[in-house]
């Protein structure tokens, strides 16, 4: 991983785990990586507050005492950076989360704890151990997050496997322009370069690793991109009635409304986005899920079933 790339994770770790208001020159003499002279401190610090922002993350701006002229300062508040995380999502979790508990091999261990031990050496109170956050061990997602957040900073095209509707893999190129979490996955959205349009990608489709493709700085993201407009679009506003067999699809009751029990199953309301993902949830559970209404859902199940079925025989 990049320098760049650490540097903004200790910075989100020390603004996430504090408990007051870190100065820049706190975060100066706290945070690896902030060097050279103070005009290009200056600099570096507000290219990284922009990275963090385009990231979903809120950075709050304030003071000891605004009664007086005391030096602003930063910090995230946890209540407002959290992470849902789904059983079905192949852990995928929080970048700074990871980071902060454990990053297993050495990938930021010691840069995430060497920056919570500055904070205490400087008498700040750290709040670090009322985040709540879920340690895992690192897996082929995490490192594709990882690779796509240096490939942003970096304006390079990436390219990947990504499994689609009918859960075949097909390889995508897309110039990336931002990444956050909705409903508990993680979500890259770029332009895609076949479709010439701007597409959303969930991290747990991804069938293979990230790849690089072409030199850096090969794109600039429309002025008009808001990565928070894209994910709203996965916000779940629309419904259907489904059956969930008895302690089965927990992953989906987390979204569902409980109408009532006949034998084996469960009969709910679904909340959801859009059908795409929804069908693509349904397959994943398999017969351990029914579609009840409305009825055009019931055809498109049966629709990607046959198609599943036509491709794998």
């Amino acid at each position: 991983m990049s320098r760049k790339s650490e540097r903004l994770v200790n910075l989100t770790i020390a603004l996430l785990a504090t408990s007051r208001w870190l100065t820049k020159s706190e975060i100066y003499r706290t945070i690896e990586g902030y060097s050279g002279e103070l005009e290009a401190k200056e600099r570096m610090f507000e290219r990284d507050k922009e990275e963090l922002r385009n990231l979903g993350i809120e950075i709050e701006v304030g003071s000891f005492d605004p009664l007086f002229e005391d030096e602003v300062g930063y910090r995230i508040r946890p209540e407002n950076y959290k992470i849902q995380i789904s059983e079905l999502s192949e852990l995928q979790f929080s970048l700074i989360s990871l980071a902060t508990q454990m990053w297993r091999g050495a990938v930021l261990g010691s840069q995430a704890n060497s920056a919570l031990l500055k904070l205490k050496s400087l008498g700040i109170e750290s709040d670090s151990e009322g985040l709540s956050l879920h340690p895992q061990r690192l897996d082929v997602s995490d490192e594709n997050l990882l690779h796509i957040i240096d490939a942003i900073s970096a304006k390079k095209v990436i390219s990947f496997g990504y499994f689609n509707r009918d859960s075949e893999s097909q390889d995508r190129a897309i110039e990336p322009f931002g990444v956050g979490t909705k409903n508990g996955f993680w979500y890259v959205a770029g332009k895609d370069l076949d479709k010439r349009e701007i597409r959303l990608f969930r991290l747990d489709r991804f069938s293979s690793p990230v790849k690089d493709q072409g030199r850096a700085g090969a794109f600039e993201a429309p002025t008009a991109f808001s990565m928070s407009e894209l994910l709203k679009s996965q916000e779940r506003i629309n419904s259907c009635r489904i059956k969930l067999r008895t302690d089965k699809a927990h992953a989906l009751r987390k979204f569902s409304t409980n109408i009532s029990t006949h034998e084996d199953w469960d009969l709910v309301d679904l909340s959801y986005a859009t059908q795409e993902q929804l069908i693509r949830d349904l397959l994943w559970h398999r017969d351990d899920v029914e579609i009840v209404e409305p009825e055009d859902l019931v055809t498109a199940l049966r629709s990607a079933l046959e198609r599943i079925e036509a491709a794998h025989g």
